[in-house]
């Protein structure tokens, strides 16, 4: 008994507030799309997307698709080691998708190092988050029975999927015909809490649809594109700007909070998600 009583003040002693449930560490993500212009312009993002971090903190920097339109190889290594080598060198994590600039060389397998990708779409666990990386460029029957295959078996509280074409858009692009017809039914039924997705150059976030919620990004590419209205049968978008910047979001064991953020780390619209 002694024994166990010292055990339990000393537990009071390392832990500030033994008794209560311990905290978790939040898992911490900045996403973004349409970055992969090169040059002073890229440079620029990841430079604003460093000092943002700096200040509130990532575990994983998440590539949404168009990491490169240079159609070089060598170049894009280097244009992304110039826009966030500061990421590696910071330990923090890497992970991407592939959007369709990135698959006109190589079937965009030169980016796969660089983003520490193990595939054209896989599987990744990151703290409570399994994350399904998928490649919108090609929504064939294989990559769908993979992602059945995946999500069922999935014990994850928080499962969000991440691919370059989105579900929806009310801008440049539409609907992805395929991601609606074969992956949004897959997103319902086995609770998907979040897509995120870029191609259209603006910020759009949609209402939930039978417990997911959609969220697009492509403002790191310099060229923005209009919104324009959504066509019926849409979940509602609640949010719609024509404006550059990132997503981050702080994931809690029950509650996701995000934001869409501008280059110069002023937060913009701000959303929750329940787990």
């Amino acid at each position: 008994m002694r024994h166990a009583a010292a055990l339990l003040g000393l537990l009071a002693v390392l832990l500030p507030g033994a008794g209560q449930a311990l905290q978790i560490k939040p898992l911490k993500v900045i996403a973004f799309g349409d970055v992969g212009v090169g040059g002073s312009s890229q440079r620029a993002f990841g430079e604003g997307v460093r000092r943002f971090e700096a200040s509130h903190g990532a575990d994983l920097l998440l590539a949404l698709g168009d990491n490169d339109y240079t159609e070089d190889p060598g170049a894009f290594r280097a244009n992304w080691e110039a826009s966030f080598g500061w990421a590696r060198r910071s330990r923090i994590g890497v992970t991407g998708v592939l959007g369709n600039h990135d698959v006109r060389v190589e079937g965009g397998r030169y980016e796969f190092p660089t983003l520490k990708m193990p595939g054209r779409y896989y599987r990744r666990r990151v703290g409570p988050v399994d994350f399904f990386m998928l490649d919108s460029n090609a929504v064939d029957a294989g990559q769908t029975a993979w992602l059945r295959r995946a999500l069922a078996a999935s014990r994850a509280r928080w499962k969000i999927a991440a691919f370059h074409h989105p579900a929806f858009s009310c801008g440049n692009y539409q609907s992805h015909p395929g991601v609606v017809g074969s992956w949004v039914p897959l997103f319902e039924r086995f609770r998907v809490k979040l897509v995120l997705s870029s191609h259209d150059h603006n910020y759009q976030r949609f209402a939930e649809r039978q417990g997911v919620r959609y969220v697009l990004h492509g403002g790191a590419n310099p060229n923005l594109y209009p919104l324009k209205d959504c066509p019926s049968g849409y979940p509602r978008r609640v949010r719609g700007q024509v404006e550059h910047g990132f997503i981050y979001l702080v994931i809690r064991e029950t509650r996701l909070d995000g934001w869409a953020v501008w280059p110069d780390g002023r937060r913009r619209d701000h959303f929750v998600i329940r787990g």
